[in-house]
């Protein structure tokens, strides 16, 4: 039996990533638009406010958000281990508690949103609109946590790719509402908050019935509702609570940080790098997602020796994918900017390396926080995010009043205590949950990181040597370093169980042109 759910794990995985590549880079494509055209309709300032919005959306919904990680895990473990009778106890404890929390939340999304205004700078004009922005995000923020009820399932039997269906349900709506009410009505902060409502309204619908026909063997009822499995839920869910306010204190804050210390403009400049290191992370979302259902499913059966020879794997893997675009990404920074959004932002180009190259390290190690989860080890991790985001919160400030550094000191501050965490204690505390040798995923890490200097060398160099002044002359450049890349890691990073890891994520027909 379990050889069996192992060749449905392995069967499953090359559509889970092609449907996660599709929408990333559907998702991409839209987020890479919008920005220019944000810009040129809102201007700079107000266009900040929106990722903004989502950033304190983040602290409003953590509550949620937090029990959703935690019946993630319980409920695939029970589903996986075929106990329906507590998959549906589970199910139905979350699906109440859940609500019960979102309902909580609303008059705390008034209030916040009532003051957005006062507490943060806002454009003159733009206070009613930037009020209903916050509102509607909020709105839509809360509501995906709760739909997460119905992803959950999908997420257990490793149905990523329908998962992607809900994803790209709210991501159409929304983006189409945005275009055609700015065409019908103007500009205005409110419609995109009325747009991303809409977009979380759709996705709920396209996860209830995706959710019935993958998973007939859980249904709503209270009888199902059960006290023990609360207190299971909240022991652990309050820890996941603790480390989920220390993950936003460090990728939230900044852009808050930024608008109360200088301003709206400020933050509109530093939003544009912004949204290429959130690109970034959404690739390794997408890279590691889709390893986390089989992650689940190895300690669910007690398979540990393979889920540690693949989660040291994933790590390699992860480090030496993420190197390629976060590679280009800096060696071609000011030929992107000029590209994206006008050469008028190309000295933003130092910024978006400060951004971006720490993540060559700090995102090669998020296969290792599913361990965490699985294994049900998040209290020590949650008191040590909690307190390493209250240093970068205190350095965020302390920084550039200190230096002089502006908003590049905020990004330096991120840049420095995020890497120390996830250089030293994730991986160090992997080792520790697993029982492995402390140097275990060090290896795997550091070549994440050469192979980042690489590519980024080679781009820079090209960049000098050549003169990459329009997007045909940059897809070109850097589609020959990609090629070059890709055959380099292929032929000599990988070894030969990495290959055929590799090789599993590709469906049939690549894989016999891959060997």
């Amino acid at each position: 039996m379990p050889d069996e759910k192992n060749q449905i794990l392995a069967a499953q995985l090359p559509r889970n990533l092609l449907a996660n590549i599709a929408y990333f880079l559907f998702s991409v494509g839209i987020g890479v638009l919008l920005v220019p055209y944000f810009i040129s309709t809102l201007g700079v300032a107000a266009y900040g406010l929106i990722p903004l919005a989502a950033s304190i959306t983040g602290y409003v919904a953590i509550f949620v958000q937090s029990l959703n990680t935690v019946v993630t895990r319980f409920l695939t473990v029970d589903l996986q281990r075929g106990d329906y009778a507590l998959a549906n106890r589970t199910f139905n404890t979350a699906f109440f508690g859940l609500s019960a929390l979102v309902l909580l939340m609303v008059p705390v999304v008034l209030v916040v949103a009532w003051f957005v205004p006062t507490i943060f700078d806002v454009p003159a004009g733009e206070e009613n609109g930037a009020v209903i922005l916050f509102l509607g995000v909020s709105a839509a923020f809360l509501l995906s946590s709760w739909n997460g009820n119905f992803t959950v399932q999908l997420f257990a039997f490793n149905r990523l790719d329908l998962q992607n269906l809900v994803n790209l349900a709210s991501l159409l709506v929304q983006t189409g509402l945005i275009l055609l009410l700015f065409t019908l009505c103007g500009p205005s902060l409110a419609l995109v908050g009325g747009a991303y409502l809409s977009g979380a309204a759709a996705a709920s619908v396209v996860s209830f019935i995706l959710a019935r026909r993958v998973c007939p063997h859980l249904r709503v009822s209270i009888q199902y509702f059960d006290h023990v499995r609360v207190r299971d839920l909240c022991g652990m869910g309050w820890w996941v609570v603790v480390n989920q306010i220390g993950t936003l204190l460090f990728h939230s804050a900044a852009l808050i940080v930024v608008n109360l210390l200088f301003g709206a403009t400020s933050a509109g400049l530093y939003a544009i790098p912004l949204q290429l290191v959130l690109l970034l992370q959404a690739v390794a979302g997408i890279l590691s997602g889709v390893l986390v259902p089989t992650i689940l499913s190895f300690y669910a059966r007690g398979q540990t020796d393979t889920l540690i020879l693949i989660t040291k794997s994933a790590v390699k893997l992860m480090g030496l994918a993420m190197a390629l675009p976060i590679g280009l990404v800096c060696g071609f920074a000011p030929q992107i900017l000029t590209v994206w959004v006008g050469p008028q932002f190309a000295v933003l180009a130092p910024l978006i390396l400060l951004l971006t190259f720490h993540l060559s390290l700090n995102l090669a190690v998020l296969p290792l926080f599913s361990i965490n989860v699985a294994y049900n080890q998040v209290r020590v991790p949650g008191v040590v995010t909690m307190l390493m985001g209250v240093v970068n919160i205190t350095l965020a400030v302390a920084l550039p009043l200190l230096t002089g550094w502006g908003y590049y000191g905020v990004a330096a501050a991120g840049a420095i205590v995020l890497t120390l965490k996830n250089g030293f204690f994730t991986p160090w505390y992997a080792t520790k949950v697993l029982g492995v040798d402390v140097q275990t995923f060090t290896p795997s890490i550091l070549s994440g990181i050469f192979a980042t200097i690489l590519v980024g060398v080679a781009a820079g160099a090209l960049n000098t040597l050549f003169d990459i002044a329009s997007l045909s002359m940059l897809v070109v450049y850097g589609t020959v370093v990609s090629l070059a890349y890709l055959l380099l890691v292929y032929k000599v990073g990988l070894n030969g169980y990495e290959r055929r890891l590799f090789e599993s994520y590709l469906p049939s027909k690549l894989r016999r042109v891959a060997a």
